[in-house]
């Protein structure tokens, strides 16, 4: 269920003036892909984890490529029924759009696809005690996520 909210986020987004051709799945311009950018939809193979108050469940407000390959995450999430706005770095690794992160475990995050105008999804390979959770996350830019009316209001960061 949670693969087709996904989907179906997708679907409303990309319908926004998506070009087909324009998608890119590998050899990644990661400076493309920084900016500011909004959460849209999450999917998770353990949903308790990106349900309210999950450790899973974040929203994105801005991602910056760093001069060492890696990827800087601006996330708000809840701590203690607060929102909170975090900053986290992920090394690059040697494979494209690969990135390595610990946080509640040893995390893999793989930018899976993206247009550099419109959208962009990552997929979180999270291993905590020998579990393995996985997380797709689509992003939207500003302008065509307030169009849907799916943008996470909150405070500029």
């Amino acid at each position: 269920m949670a693969l087709l909210l996904l989907s179906l986020g997708l679907s409303l987004v990309s319908a926004q003036e998506l070009n087909p051709r324009a998608i890119v799945r590998k050899n990644y311009d990661m400076a493309k892909v920084s900016g500011v950018w909004y959460s849209v939809s999450m999917a998770s193979d353990d949903m308790k984890r990106i349900e309210e108050n999950g450790d899973l469940r974040v929203f994105i407000r801005k991602i910056e490529s760093l001069k060492d390959g890696g990827l800087k995450f601006h996330f708000y999430f809840m701590v203690q029924g607060e929102c909170v706005q975090v900053a986290v770095v992920c090394d690059r690794t040697d494979k494209d759009g690969e990135y390595t992160i610990s946080y509640e475990g040893d995390n893999k995050v793989w930018l899976s696809e993206t247009d550099y105008t419109l959208y962009v999804t990552f997929h979180l390979r999270n291993t905590r005690n020998g579990t393995e959770t996985n997380v797709l996350a689509l992003y939207d830019l500003k302008k065509s996520a307030e169009s849907t009316g799916w943008v996470l209001r909150t405070s500029s960061a």
